[in-house]
């Protein structure tokens, strides 16, 4: 137990990524990855298996970022190990190690408003202390359409976009979650086309959260922008907008031992 409370401020240029979602795992990867801002950091993803995040805890112990995916279907498997997690960095969260969490956000309706993202944001504030939190719509699956295996197996998604986003993308063509992915992510293009298509999705997403929350829409510029948009005490951001510029910021602030 002593070993949760020790301070280890000689970290790495290292990247913990924590998720059973390989498609999403893959996405975060190939974004930091890919960034020529952030040649030389060593990205390590464990195994999309709840025991093997188990195993990984104390490793974190020599990265900078973590980024942790809370969504609402997982996080009760995982809960554990992000325990161990938090208890093995608690003296250096926000020192030494900075956290980014990615989540689905709470359960919600058509018409609320982003108020209701309040306690949800209050809940992990309280628990991880994260330098920000993004929603990910892409995540944002009733229960229904999700299907798991095991504890110990692969988080399981059919590969459908989410029914509360799938409008956003359906043409003559129902791509899959991981085909948008890939497609916005923009893998091998110019810093032009990837630009040209972080707009279209922004416009997409705009769109959809706008309906979804018609009462907030003094405040979608704020959500679609780096700083994110303020709920009370607490920020939403929204994934993957912007993502990969946290990513740089807080792997490159300084630290007391700079």
């Amino acid at each position: 137990m002593a070993s949760d409370i020790l301070s280890h401020p000689n970290r790495q240029k290292k990247i913990h990524i924590l998720t059973l979602d390989t498609v999403l795992a893959d996405d975060i990867y190939e974004r930091i990855h890919n960034d020529p801002r952030m040649e030389g950091y060593r990205l390590i993803s464990p195994q999309p298996v709840v025991a093997e995040i188990h195993k990984a805890a104390r490793d974190t112990v020599s990265s900078k970022l973590l980024i942790l995916d809370v969504r609402r279907e997982t996080l009760p498997l995982l809960q554990r190990a992000y325990t161990k997690v938090v208890g093995y960095n608690r003296r250096d969260l926000n020192r030494f190690v900075f956290m980014i969490l990615i989540g689905d956000g709470p359960a919600f309706q058509a018409g609320r408003t982003l108020d209701c993202f309040v306690l949800y944001l209050v809940a992990f504030r309280v628990d991880y202390c994260p330098m920000a939190f993004f929603y990910d719509p892409l995540l944002h699956y009733e229960p229904d359409e999700l299907a798991y295996q095991g504890i110990d197996n692969p988080f399981v998604i059919d590969g459908k976009l989410p029914k509360s986003v799938a409008p956003c993308f359906t043409g003559r063509r129902h791509p899959t979650t991981e085909a948008v992915r890939q497609f916005f992510r923009a893998p091998g293009e110019s810093e032009e086309i990837k630009a040209e298509r972080s707009g279209i999705l922004s416009n997409l997403y705009r769109k959809r959260l706008s309906k979804q929350f018609p009462k907030n829409k003094d405040q979608m510029d704020a959500l679609f922008s780096k700083e994110g948009a303020r709920l009370s005490s607490e920020k939403l951001h929204l994934y993957p907008l912007f993502f990969e510029d946290w990513v740089y910021d807080l792997m490159e602030k300084k630290t007391a031992t700079n």
